[in-house]
C-alpha cells in the first residue's frame, strides 16, 4: 500500500484527488518484455502474445491438467502459507531477487487452479531507473462456462523499496518484508483461486496482481500496474472491481473506504452485507473513515464500480516491523470468507455492471 498522500479524510479529499488526478496523467515509459518460468518449477510454457478477456495483448502462460476441473493435487492453498512463502522471499521490491522470485511463484501457482493465465510485461522508469515489472491475471470462468463480464478480484504484489516510516531512522532507506502490505491481499486471492477451481462461480472471476503499487513518493509513480491494467480493459468486460490491500493485520478493523462508497455505494452494499452475513460485524464496520489513493482508483477514474477492502490503521505500515508476526491467520480467513460470499452473491442473470 503506497501511501504519500493516502491518509486524508473526508474534508480534505478533493485537494488530494486533483493532486492525484495530476500525478495521474505523468507517462510511463513502457516496453514489452518476456515471461520466463523455470519449467520444472512451474510445469508450464509460454504461448504466443495472445489477447485475454477485455485486455490488450499478453503472454499466456499454458498448463498441464485440470486445474478447474479438480484434476490436479494443489497441496497447500491457505492463505497463511501463501503468506508464509511470500515472507520467506524476503522484499519483493521491483529490481530485488524477492521480486522476480514472487512473481514466478504467483504465475506457478495460478495456473494449478486458473482457466487462463496471462502475464502483461510493461517496463517503468522511477527514481531515474528502468524496471521490468508485469501484471498477472487468472481468468476462472462460470459456472455455464462463460469468460464476460467479470468480477474482478485484485491485489499488489511488491512490497515498499523504502522504509520511510521506520522509527528507527537508520532504517528508512531498508526496503520493506511487507507482511501485511502486499503479501496479505495476494495470500487470500491465491487461496481464492484455489476455491474457485473447486467450485464454480455464477459469474466468471477474474484474479489481477498488479505490480509497481508501491514505488512511489508522488502520485506519478504510484499504481503503476493497475493504471496501466485499468487503461487497457475494456470496460465493458468488468462488472466490478474489489481491491484487497493490508487485511493481514491481527487487530483487524476494516471501514468503509470514502471513494468506494462515494462512487460505488452497490458494491460496498453487496461487500458489508455478505460480512454480515457472515457474522462479521465487529471487523467490518459500515462507516468511512478515510478516503484512500490505491489501486481501485484507476477503475473508478473509468467508471468502473470499485471497492477497497482495506485496514489503514495499521502502526507498521512503511516500516521494517511489517512482518509475519502482526499477521493473522484469521484475518486472512474472514476476508477470504466475505469475498468468496459476496462473489457467490452476484447473480448469473445480471449481464450489467453493479450500480
Amino acid at each position: 500500500m503506497d501511501g504519500v498522500i493516502h491518509t486524508r479524510r473526508a474534508g480534505d479529499f478533493h485537494g488530494v484527488f486533483r493532486s492525484f488526478c495530476i500525478g495521474f496523467g505523468a507517462a510511463l515509459l513502457c516496453a514489452a518484455c518476456g515471461c520466463r518460468i523455470p519449467a520444472a518449477a512451474s510445469g508450464c510454457s509460454v504461448d504466443d502474445v495472445t489477447r485475454g478477456p477485455g485486455l490488450a495483448p499478453g503472454r499466456t502462460i499454458s498448463f498441464g491438467g485440470g486445474r478447474a476441473a479438480g484434476g490436479r493435487d494443489a497441496g497447500p492453498c491457505d492463505a497463511w502459507h501463501y503468506l508464509e512463502r511470500q515472507v520467506s522471499l524476503g522484499p519483493r521490491n521491483p529490481g530485488s531477487p524477492g521480486h522476480r522470485k514472487v512473481r514466478e511463484f504467483i504465475e506457478s501457482e495460478l495456473g494449478r487452479y486458473a482457466d487462463k493465465v496471462q502475464v502483461h510485461p510493461f517496463d517503468a522508469v522511477y527514481d531515474g531507473a528502468t524496471y521490468a515489472m508485469a501484471n498477472i491475471t487468472a481468468l476462472f470462468r462460470s459456472a455455464r462456462g462463460g469468460e464476460r463480464p467479470f468480477i474482478l478480484l485484485g491485489a499488489h504484489f511488491d512490497t515498499r523499496p523504502r522504509a520511510e516510516r521506520d522509527p528507527i531512522p537508520a532504517r528508512r532507506l531498508t526496503p520493506i518484508l511487507g507482511a501485511n502490505d502486499g503479501g496479505s491481499g495476494v495470500a487470500v486471492l491465491l487461496e481464492i483461486a484455489a476455491v474457485l477451481a473447486r467450485r464454480r462461480p455464477p459469474v466468471p472471476v477474474m484474479l489481477a496482481f498488479f505490480d509497481g503499487e508501491d514505488c512511489g513518493t508522488s502520485a506519478d509513480s504510484m499504481f503503476l500496474g493497475s493504471r496501466r491494467f485499468a487503461g487497457e480493459v475494456d470496460t465493458s468486460d468488468v462488472r466490478c472491481m474489489i481491491l484487497l490491500d493490508m487485511v493481514g493485520d491481527a487487530d483487524l478493523d476494516i471501514c468503509v473506504e470514502g471513494n468506494s462508497q462515494s462512487s460505488s455505494p452497490g458494491l460496498v452494499d453487496l461487500v458489508w452485507t455478505a460480512a454480515e452475513r457472515l457474522g462479521h460485524t465487529d471487523v467490518f464496520h459500515r462507516t468511512v473513515r478515510y478516503h484512500i489513493l490505491d489501486d481501485h482508483v484507476p477503475f473508478i477514474e473509468r467508471g468502473i464500480p470499485s471497492v477497497d477492502i482495506i485496514d489503514f490503521d495499521y502502526p507498521y505500515w512503511h516500516t521494517t516491523l511489517d512482518t509475519l508476526d502482526k499477521c493473522s491467520p484469521e484475518s486472512l480467513r474472514i476476508v477470504r470468507d466475505v469475498v468468496i460470499e459476496a462473489v457467490f452473491s452476484v447473480s448469473s442473470s445480471d449481464t450489467e455492471h453493479l450500480p
